[in-house]
């Protein structure tokens, strides 16, 4: 068994704390009462607990028990195994899926098998109980257990205290708890944005120390991570925290150094901060193309220079740009093409020649583009007028005549690569229906 050392465990009671059954999605309670009806402990954990003690409305509720996941699976006849690592179950209600997972315990510090020499845990798949679970948990504000049974709230690592006083605390030694996973370093400062809480000295301390760590996690997890970071609505906070902590370089391989560069950036990620609270779409592109503008502009310049024709220029520099940013996060093409073509429109919206406007305005990224030329106005760059120009020119009555044809057959494309591919679109980040899965095989 794992050693574990104990931490401080705290049972408020219903009568003591805020959390009403009311504020739980009736699909999370469904799974709770059946695990607890058939003899398990089944506790709300985590993130969801921590938001509604703040007030908030958790988008996800997830349950943590001692049932293993085999159990769990059978039942509940929409459940479906998941992971290989540690195997999940996903119990799913419409569009909703309720995670359960089974207590876990630490891994072995003194196992050399199960870290690499850094300390980062290769394997962490062992069960355990709900003290041990607590104590894996990276944060004390993540430490909080909601009881089915008595509708109590177990407390652990003094999590209810830092709540109270907007702290995060790394539950164990930070340099320990970074070095394990890395990651732990952008999940404090993404709850430390999204909370707007402070995280504590020790903590911090250790992300200046061990940032560096952070060059050797897959490239595919932290393209999720960044998603986390800049695309759930508190995205300028995270960039600011990134800052911070100096680790906006493992995130981005060139990092705007212009102060008009860096404005760009914070003013799509204010824009997708106001989408996300309109729950409007959208996309990683666009963020990505204003974050690697400058990095773009600048290889443009440089390559045009060569004496290559605008469009070989253009796709070289395009190119260039985006295959040194792969080399720190991936991005997949569904997100890097619409970029390219946003970067590509500018300089046709630039020149908004009449024999252009109409072939910029059916375009399907016109309005991602026209957006992206708004924000680099505000951002202090002189595009000679060109976004009042299209601004006056939508406005007009021949151009509201053919935004509103070109928008309308954008929608008619829309529903027809949505119809053709079975519910999903193009990967453009708007939203689309869940993958049907196959069914659960019978046991």
């Amino acid at each position: 068994m794992p050693a574990t050392h104990g931490i401080d465990k705290k049972i408020i009671p219903r009568d003591q704390h805020s959390i009403s059954r009311k504020q739980i999605s009736s699909a999370a309670l469904k799974v709770l009462y059946r695990l607890n009806a058939s003899g398990y402990q089944a506790y709300l954990v985590g993130g969801g607990v921590r938001d509604l003690l703040l007030g908030g409305h958790p988008k996800d509720f997830d349950i943590a028990t001692d049932a293993h996941p085999e159990v769990v699976d059978g039942l509940f006849s929409n459940a479906r195994l998941i992971g290989r690592r540690f195997k999940l179950v996903h119990v799913r209600f419409g569009r909703e899926i309720i995670e359960v997972a089974t207590f876990r315990a630490s891994a072995d510090l003194e196992d050399e098998h199960l870290h690499e020499e850094t300390g980062r845990i290769l394997r962490d798949n062992t069960y355990g109980n709900q003290d041990e679970d607590a104590e894996r948990r990276d944060f004390s504000v993540n430490a909080l257990y909601y009881d089915i049974s008595d509708f109590s709230i177990h407390a652990y690592a003094n999590g209810l205290d830092d709540l109270n006083n907007k702290v995060l605390r790394l539950i164990g030694d930070p340099a320990v708890r970074y070095r394990e996973d890395p990651v732990r370093m952008l999940r404090a400062a993404r709850f430390a944005a999204k909370l707007g809480f402070t995280v504590d000295k020790a903590a911090s301390d250790a992300i200046y120390e061990l940032g560096e760590l952070l060059a050797g996690v897959p490239s595919a997890r932290l393209f999720d991570e960044a998603l986390k970071l800049f695309m759930s609505g508190y995205g300028q906070a995270a960039w600011k925290q990134l800052e911070h902590f100096n680790l906006l370089q493992y995130l981005l391989a060139q990092v705007p150094q212009t102060p008009t560069g860096l404005k760009l950036a914070l003013l799509a990620l204010a824009s997708t901060d106001s989408r996300v609270a309109a729950d409007k779409p959208v996309t990683p592109a666009f963020i990505y193309a204003a974050f690697l503008w400058e990095a773009f502009s600048k290889e443009y310049r440089k390559t045009l220079a060569t004496d290559v024709a605008p469009q070989d220029a253009f796709f070289a520099a395009a190119d260039s740009v985006v295959a040194r940013q792969l080399l720190t996060t991936s991005i997949p093409k569904r997100f890097t093409m619409p970029m390219k073509e946003v970067w590509g429109l500018q300089s046709r919206l630039e020149r908004h020649s009449k024999r252009n406007v109409k072939s910029c305005l059916f375009h399907p990224r016109f309005r991602a583009a026209y957006d992206f030329l708004l924000l680099r106005e505000a951002a202090g760059e002189d595009t000679e007028g060109a976004g009042q120009w299209w601004t006056d020119y939508i406005a007009s009555d021949e151009g509201r005549l053919l935004h509103d044809e070109a928008q309308e057959k954008h929608e008619q494309q829309r529903l027809e690569r949505r119809e053709s591919s079975g519910g999903r679109d193009d990967g453009d980040g708007r939203r689309r229906p869940r993958r049907r899965r196959g069914r659960k095989p019978q046991h």
